[in-house]
């Protein structure tokens, strides 16, 4: 891409700065996008070069162009001070983790926690010496009351995985930061396109590039983007454990990058008309979407987010899990997976009540999670249509 000259200093859209972040195509003699660079071994030109590390990339495990460029347009999207890649988002949760916690911390977890984070605290965490408290995630600024001399971080995610709660993120980031508390968010469901974490308040943010980001559900990948305070300690584990994104992978999300504001605007705009239809059906007891304005946690969407994604639960007036399951087995464009974001919709059954452990999770009746892919919503109402009628038969 060519200079424009004084043009270049004028501020850019968002879905420009997507388009264009990280790429460097005479780099790689014009073609548009960054190749896949497969390799370890880097060679250095001379002795003196090598002694003294002079080259961009040193080593498979510390970059490659690929990763690279993701990793810098991750940055810029984010408003961070540097970004790492991880192999999962599991992964990068445990990478984010482990370069801020030390035996001996203490750390407050939200109690809608996605479940794995859940495991991986109560599991590996404690077993280093790691004391995890989990909090009512509608605490907000209450927070304060659990803070102690070695509370060493906060870890928040909005909304509540599966259960939607809304957090009010910078209330609690107000707070933490008075104890010197390090605030860390999962932010899978809204992206840094609609949620800025760095500048609401979050020191670390984790996004699994499984889902929206690579969009096509044949992508596993975690990014960890930090501001100035967490950068160097997150640089310096990621390389101390060299736990590597894949190059076919970080290839892959460099390109959903390009179209992410694109989907995630048509799956944004698909839920909130599904959502709003399940909200009128008479089996339906109440749908758990922050973008809904019956939505508990509305107030603190509209204030802090700038969209909503395709990712929703629902709660079915009481009915036997028989009726329940006869209503997602009859679903033929719904698939039953445990991932979303991609371009395919689908349904999950899920109960929370087994593992809350701050808050007591009574709905009211059995939930389902749905994720809005990009198919024709006619078919998909039709197609859960077909859902009730077989919940009403069984």
């Amino acid at each position: 891409m060519q200079s424009g000259g004084d043009d270049d200093r004028k501020p850019r859209g968002i879905r420009t700065r997507l388009v264009n972040s990280g790429r460097v195509p005479f780099d790689h003699h014009g073609f548009v996008n960054t190749p896949i660079y497969r390799g370890s071994t880097v060679l250095y030109p001379n002795a003196q070069d090598f002694m003294d590390r002079k080259a961009r990339f040193t080593y498979g495990t510390k970059g490659t162009p690929t990763i690279a460029n993701l990793e810098q347009s991750w940055t810029e999207l984010s408003g961070a001070a540097g970004t790492v890649l991880a192999p999962s988002g599991l992964a990068a949760i445990a990478l984010a983790l482990t370069s801020v916690l030390s035996a001996g911390d203490h750390m407050l977890v939200t109690d809608s926690v996605y479940r794995p984070t859940r495991n991986y605290c109560d599991g590996i965490l404690k077993r280093f010496g790691v004391e995890t408290e989990y909090y009512d995630p509608l605490i907000g600024a209450g927070i304060e009351a659990l803070m102690r001399p070695n509370t060493r971080a906060v870890f928040t995610e909005a909304p509540g995985s599966q259960s939607f709660e809304m957090q009010d993120i910078p209330a609690i980031a107000e707070v933490a930061h008075r104890h010197d508390a390090i605030v860390l968010v999962d932010n899978t469901w809204a992206t840094p396109l609609y949620f800025p974490p760095h500048e609401r308040g979050a020191d670390i943010a984790i996004e699994a590039g499984t889902k929206y980001l690579g969009g096509h559900s044949d992508v596993l990948l975690g990014l960890v983007s930090a501001n100035e305070r967490c950068w160097k300690p997150l640089r310096q584990t990621f390389d101390a454990i060299s736990a590597c994104a894949g190059p076919e992978d970080a290839f892959l999300a460099s390109r959903g990058l390009r179209t992410m504001p694109v989907r995630l605007a048509h799956h944004e705009k698909a839920a909130l008309e599904m959502a709003r239809w399940f909200e009128q059906r008479a089996e339906v007891l109440r749908v758990l979407h922050p973008a809904l304005e019956s939505h508990p946690g509305h107030s603190i969407w509209k204030r802090d987010f700038f969209g909503s994604s395709g990712l929703f639960s629902v709660v079915f007036k009481p009915v036997s899990t028989a009726k329940t399951h006869a209503f997602v087995d009859a679903l033929r464009l719904f698939g039953i997976g445990a991932s979303w974001g991609g371009f395919e919709s689908l349904v999950l059954p899920f109960d929370c009540s087994e593992y809350r452990t701050a808050t007591q999770w009574n709905p009211g009746g059995p939930c389902i999670r749905f994720h809005i892919g990009l198919e024709n919503l006619e078919d998909l109402v039709d197609d859960l249509e077909r859902g009730f009628a077989a919940m009403t038969k069984a």
